[in-house]
């Protein structure tokens, strides 16, 4: 690529919006040409008003940048990625779509409409074949697509390769979700040291649906959903980043440990998204130890890209069980739709 894409991030003082920043930093296909945030940030520098909270270093071109009103008059870029919470993205991303751009959203706000695709490429590239269809029903130039829940990321990846091998029919899912995926400042300490909270508002259900529409089939311009019940718990756990889910799954044909274990090692991503820069290597990393995976230890398995998979055993209940990580502000959140921009890019969907 001879010429970077131009890119935006919208909401880039938050902790998702940090995320894309240090992404996105030294990309090889996409620059980021400005940042936005709320009305207190507006027109001061990045550094100023970004409580910067991850580990690696804020870039100085970031730093340096003054922020903008999330507008496209003010950030106009053929490709943004937001980071803004759903009620201001459910207003501001299709302003965005509609001025041309290709908006890859962390929102909620957007999923469940029945033309925005909620893309995992190594998944379900094909879904941003809706792309096309929601350009011609809302009359815009640009479009919407979106991650998933940062607790239904990793946990899809895994389904998606057993629904493949041996077709999967119920799961039950229990979910250690990190503090990170609260954003900040999230959780109060007082609530969350030497404690669990068993209740995410809204987060049973985003799991309990979002997985069928990714699994499903396109069909037209829509999507059938996957014919496949799903139940969740999710819990909100004192761990920095890395969701855990403890998954317990009904295949529709019987099969061996030893079988499943090499399906899941063997998983690749369709050939149209295997080699993009963010593609995980390898989509799934199964590990044999007995106490694995842990979030400390292996949430940056592939540039925290990677699924890792763990404790695989027989379930009295149902077919199987084992425990899944994902990293939930790379994989779960700013990767995963930087990855998607990636997509959409080789599929001829963003315009320069």
């Amino acid at each position: 690529m001879n010429e970077k894409i131009p890119a935006v991030v919208l909401g880039a003082t938050g902790s998702v919006g940090q995320r894309f920043v240090q992404l996105l930093n030294e990309h090889p296909w996409f620059q980021v040409i400005a940042l936005t945030g709320s009305q207190r940030s507006i027109g001061k520098p990045y550094r100023q008003v970004c409580h910067w909270t991850l580990a690696e270093p804020m870039p100085n071109w970031a730093g340096d940048m003054v922020v903008r009103p999330s507008t496209p008059a003010a950030a106009s870029a053929p490709l943004a990625f937001s980071a803004l919470p759903a009620a201001e993205a459910l207003q501001i991303e299709p302003l965005f779509a509609k001025a041309g751009s290709a908006v890859c959203s962390n929102a909620s706000a957007f999923r469940r409409q029945p033309d925005v695709p909620i893309l995992l490429p190594e998944v379900n590239p094909r879904h941003a074949g809706l792309v096309a269809a929601q350009r011609k029903k809302r009359d815009w130039d640009g479009c919407i697509v979106t991650n998933p829940n940062c607790s239904s990321t990793g946990l899809t990846v895994v389904l998606k390769a057993l629904q493949d091998a041996f077709g999967v029919r119920q799961a039950v899912v229990v979910t250690l979700q990190a503090l990170s995926g609260a954003g900040y400042p999230g959780v109060a300490s007082m609530d969350i040291q030497d404690n669990i909270l068993p209740w995410i508002e809204g987060e049973e259900d985003k799991v309990e649906w979002e997985p069928r529409k990714m699994l499903g089939e396109i069909q037209g311009d829509k999507i059938n959903l996957a014919e496949l019940t799903l139940s969740a718990h999710t819990n909100r756990v004192p761990v920095s980043d890395g969701h855990t889910a403890c998954l317990s799954v009904a295949l529709n044909q019987p099969a061996q440990l030893t079988q499943v274990e090499q399906v899941l090692r063997n998983y690749q991503a369709p050939e149209i998204s295997r080699n993009l820069p963010s593609a995980p290597q390898p989509v799934i990393h199964f590990d044999p130890r007995p106490d694995r995976p842990q979030p400390r230890l292996d949430r940056m398995c592939g540039r925290g890209m990677t699924t890792v998979v763990g404790r695989l055993r027989q379930d009295p209940l149902l077919s199987l069980k084992m425990v899944v990580l994902s990293h939930n502000t790379i994989r779960g959140a700013a990767g995963g739709a930087i990855y998607n921009a990636e997509l959409l890019y080789q599929q001829g969907m963003i315009k320069r």
